[in-house]
């Protein structure tokens, strides 16, 4: 399954391969796209078709004709329709034809053929795959879509109904002629609701995950552990959000449960942590909140700090121990601690920028800058030298706004290639931020970086460079402007710079006039 768009394309091919006489089977070219697939397939086909001139004598066609008449009437000849396609006329605009797919996706989904081999699955209470329940399966997604539309709610409501264990006609497994006492007992069996459940909660579509977590939530048919494991491990924000809630209001219902919030506090989801340290003051461990203080999710440590402070706790003197002990401090605590302290009491960052985790000292230079705290040139110069890349993008930061100030010549040496590549891109974004010829020549020099990111960046500087304005304002001698163009065209080619109308003793050969 691609993205919508492409799975829309590509149902729009099939609906004009269709068009033009293709016989092979629709329901075959589909297999692996999502339902914008044949959703783009219908309504394809019916544009196509209103055309003058364009009669196209296939049934899938006569299914998607812009004429009810005609759809209602390819339903009545048709045993054996795609069923996608008789589900998408299930919300069809026109009474008759939507009544009549209605009844036909019933008989469509009954039809299964039953092989031996499927009879010995079935005997093994093995899944087959004509079973009702895949099948319901694959039509979820497309359901959904259309449950949008003004008569889209049926299928819907139908398979809610097939996986809360009532009758539905989705679910039925009649024939014309079945007594409607035996309807009950021919719906889905409850292992089916629930392996039917599984695999849609675990699909790839998001819809359909929102959809089958709703479903089981209202069917209550999971325990608090479950709850919280399902939660802990939706990729999803939304289905999580919906499982997370329903652990929490199960642990308020029915009391602490330590596997629950474990599972939740286990997550890697910030919502479902915070969620799980929230927990923790119901289930009597409000002492375990120091440990969520410095997690790398700021909601989750201001669940943490709340938490603290329920208990009595102060989060800015904890935060403030952290940083004094070299071996706990992290960044998460360098950040932490900066949520809750006062501008003026985060000076003690200072002495963070000579600790020897390179994290720590990237984060202690970044809360300092927010914080308002002016450091000198001569401290943050040597820090784009520093081992870390965090530290060397902050320390050029913080020198961007100062650029002009400083030494060209240094900064240039620091473009080298001894250099480590975070500290080249650090002295090129600040030789960037002087602009002038100190760019032009740092640009050419790196045109053949060895680094990817700053080979792009020093690439798109030169080719937007206008060399006549740097010419005429006299930043650099006619000779070395004409190297550094020779150099440039012979990196990146005369075509991709900027070379209007050049004096002829200035232009690089092979340069255009």
């Amino acid at each position: 399954m691609g993205s919508a768009a492409e799975d829309a394309a590509w149902g729009q091919g099939v609906a004009r391969g269709v068009v033009r006489g293709d016989t092979v089977p629709v329901a075959g070219r589909f297999v692996g796209n999502g339902p914008e697939a044949w959703i783009a397939f219908d309504r394809e086909v019916r544009r196509l078709q209103r055309f003058p001139g364009v009669s196209v004598d296939g049934l899938e066609a006569r299914l998607c004709h812009p004429d009810g008449r005609v759809r209602a009437a390819a339903l009545a000849a048709w045993r054996n329709p795609p069923a996608q396609l008789v589900l998408i006329r299930c919300a069809d605009w026109v009474p008759q034809v939507r009544e009549r797919a209605r009844r036909v996706l019933g008989r469509v989904l009954a039809q299964h053929p039953v092989r031996t081999r499927d009879r010995a699955l079935r005997a093994l209470n093995r899944p087959v795959a004509d079973d009702p329940a895949h099948a319901l399966t694959a039509l979820t997604p497309l359901a959904l879509r259309l449950g949008g539309r003004e008569h889209g709610g049926w299928a819907v409501e139908q398979l809610e109904a097939a996986l809360s264990g009532r009758y539905s006609v989705l679910a039925a497994w009649w024939r014309p002629g079945l007594p409607s006492t035996t309807w009950s007992r021919n719906s889905l069996a409850p292992r089916q609701r629930a392996g039917m459940l599984d695999r849609l909660a675990t699909s790839a579509d998001l819809p359909t995950r929102r959809f089958a977590a709703r479903v089981a939530l209202a069917a209550g048919r999971y325990g608090v552990r479950d709850l919280a494991r399902r939660a802990a491990a939706e990729p999803d924000p939304r289905a999580g959000a919906m499982w997370t809630d329903a652990a929490l209001a199960a642990l308020a219902a029915d009391g602490p449960d330590a596997e629950a919030v474990d599972a939740l506090l286990g997550s890697r989801f910030p919502a479902v942590r915070a969620a799980g340290v929230t927990a923790l003051r119901r289930a009597g461990r409000a002492a375990e909140a120091d440990r969520y203080l410095t997690d790398r999710a700021g909601s989750v440590r201001a669940c943490a700090r709340w938490l603290l402070r329920q208990a009595g706790g102060d989060p800015c003197a904890h935060y403030r121990a952290l940083l004094a002990d070299p071996v706990r401090v992290s960044r998460y605590a360098v950040t932490g601690y900066c949520e809750v302290a006062e501008p003026a009491d985060r000076a003690l960052l200072r002495g963070l920028l000579a600790h020897p985790a390179g994290p720590v000292r990237g984060a202690a230079l970044a809360e300092l800058r927010r914080a308002g705290v002016v450091l000198e040139d001569g401290v943050l110069l040597p820090l784009l030298e520093d081992s870390s890349a965090s530290v060397a993008r902050e320390a050029a930061r913080q020198l961007l706004a100062v650029a002009w100030r400083l030494d060209a010549a240094a900064l240039a040496a620091r473009t080298g290639p001894q250099w480590r590549p975070h500290t080249r891109r650090a002295a090129f974004r600040l030789l960037q931020g002087r602009g002038g010829s100190a760019e032009l020549r740092a640009s050419v020099a790196l045109l053949d970086d060895p680094d990817p990111g700053t080979r792009r960046r020093a690439r798109a500087a030169v080719a937007d460079w206008n060399w006549l304005a740097t010419l005429d304002e006299g930043e650099a001698a006619q000779a070395e402007l004409g190297g550094l163009l020779a150099r440039a065209a012979k990196l990146l080619g005369a075509r991709e710079l900027r070379l209007p109308h050049f004096p002829m003793d200035f232009a690089p050969r092979n340069s255009p006039p």
